[in-house]
């Protein structure tokens, strides 16, 4: 059994309140340098690539260059997500560690949320990374995330504003009203620096609506560790309402394989949710 990445928990604290994600039920934790390392050591059976995030921000994280430095002692490469706020926490350079594939940057955080700076303080840290980032010939991936193209919960204006900075800092030219998700995902700014675009999603939750059955990438491409040890079957699954088992109780292999994880890999398969947390999640669609 491969998975295409695993998505370990640093911590789960991201220091925002996005309107886009949900609001957590489990205490604030963040994953100790040595436990992660004992599930880095399991994980690395099973993939080669750990995304450092579930709801938390790495970026929180003061000794974040550590945690980096496990994963290239392991042979492992790491992708981090964070909404940009934090990125002052940390020097370019050691955000270029060599075990990072790409780093995600979630660009409507800052429209989601009521900060003392102003948009041009928020953004600046984030282009001098992209314009660090191809002076130094880095070959990692930055990716800028634009996540909000709904049009039952338009960002028009906000996008407007951050369209026209960034065909300034790129010498590029935009449409905003041309992008369309089914079509395309993303826009190159440079080199490896993407505008990656798409539409809100709804997080899975027990109090939503019954969507059906079908398929997830859920127990095939990837699986979740949460900060707590924790294994959920997929990212979104963030309370871990599914939970599998817990790494500092189980092995990896054994967590993979109890009843549980079984009945929804095989129901997968046959287009059938095994669970009522599945059942009411809207995301499987976008696998159809």
């Amino acid at each position: 059994m491969k998975f295409y990445r695993i998505y370990i928990e640093l911590t789960n604290v991201c220091g925002l309140r996005c309107s886009f994600c949900p609001t957590k039920k489990l205490p604030n934790e963040s994953m100790s340098l040595e436990f992660f390392e004992q599930v880095v050591q399991e994980a690395k059976a099973f993939t080669k690539e750990i995304a450092c995030h579930v709801v938390g921000d790495p970026l929180t994280l003061s000794n974040l260059y550590d945690y980096l430095d496990v994963l290239q002692k392991h042979n492992l490469k790491a992708i981090l997500t964070t909404s940009g706020y934090f990125m002052k926490k940390h020097s370019y350079n050691r955000l270029f560690h060599s075990a990072v594939k790409q780093i995600n940057i979630s660009l409507n955080a800052f429209n989601k949320n009521d900060t003392s700076i102003t948009f041009e303080q928020y953004m600046k840290p984030i282009l001098e990374l992209c314009h660090q980032k191809v002076s130094q010939k880095r070959e990692l991936f930055i990716n800028l995330r634009v996540w909000n193209l709904d049009r039952v919960m338009s960002e028009e204006k906000f996008n407007q504003e951050l369209f026209t900075m960034l065909e300034k800092e790129f010498n590029i030219e935009l449409d905003l009203k041309s992008l369309d998700p089914k079509e395309r995902k993303s826009i190159r700014l440079d080199n490896k620096i993407l505008l990656h675009f798409d539409n809100y999603f709804e997080w899975p939750s027990l109090s939503n609506q019954n969507y059906g059955h079908g398929t997830c990438q859920g127990l095939s491409s990837h699986i979740g560790v949460l900060a707590n040890g924790d294994v959920i079957p997929c990212c979104l699954d963030n309370d871990a309402v599914m939970k599998l088992g817990n790494l500092k109780e189980q092995g990896l292999s054994e967590i993979l394989n109890t009843k549980r994880a079984i009945d929804m890999r095989e129901g997968f398969k046959k287009g059938i949710c095994s669970e009522e947390m599945c059942l009411k999640c809207s995301y499987k669609k976008r696998f159809e």
